[in-house]
């Protein structure tokens, strides 16, 4: 049974000057509670917030991607556990990201093309709160309301690092373009897997995560 301990662990597997600790451990609960309760076999997770993925990298060993001997490898020039994620080298990990404000936009494509192949399976992305400021992701906010793409879970980690916040707070953003909110506490993984499970008929669901703030 994998364990909190457990899971350091294996993030201390992964060390280096570049390590984003921050943008790392504010998603290691969430990204447990999708991987370990939520998440199905048709289901397929975009980490938008790609720098700092140690989280990423351990949550994967910890379910089998990865081999967690590869960890102690991270970074290195011959590792494909780089900085940030590489989908054509990292097991498991479905975009490449760490430049901000793609995720989101391409979970949308995605959506589209599972519902045009009538293919099975919902599409989650994680982002993080600073991440909102890019425009891309103002659009795709816009675009996935009006389209009610009941399909699409946008869970934001909040840890209070977006440079000018949002009036009404982060759930109001989508929220007015017609999402189904949810806040919750970000280390809370009952609280999470309530927020991710509770239906949300014909609407995207937006799940604000808050962690403590970035130091």
């Amino acid at each position: 049974m994998t364990t909190a301990t457990e899971l350091d662990r294996l993030m201390s597997l992964m060390t280096g000057d570049e390590k984003h600790d921050a943008a790392a451990t504010s998603t290691l609960d969430v990204l447990w509670t999708l991987y370990d309760r939520v998440l199905g076999p048709d289901d397929r997770f975009f980490l938008s917030k790609g720098h700092g993925p140690m989280a990423f990298y351990a949550i994967l060993a910890a379910k089998g991607f990865l081999d967690e001997s590869e960890l102690k490898t991270w970074g290195r020039p011959d590792s494909r556990l780089g900085y940030h994620p590489d989908r054509t080298r990292v097991p498991g990990a479905e975009i490449s990201s760490g430049s901000l404000g793609h995720g989101l936009p391409l979970a949308i494509g995605t959506v589209f093309g599972l519902d045009a192949q009538k293919l099975p399976g919902d599409i989650v992305v994680l982002v993080g709160d600073a991440e909102l400021d890019e425009g891309s992701n103002a659009e795709a906010i816009a675009v996935a309301g009006r389209q009610g793409m009941e399909r699409l879970t946008a869970v934001v980690i909040d840890n209070s690092s977006a440079t000018h916040g949002w009036p009404g707070g982060i759930a109001s953003r989508f929220a007015v373009e017609g999402w189904e909110t949810r806040t919750v506490d970000g280390r809370d993984h009952d609280a999470l897997y309530h927020a991710f499970t509770e239906p949300h008929p014909r609407r995207p669901l937006a799940v604000v995560a808050v962690v403590e703030p970035k130091g």
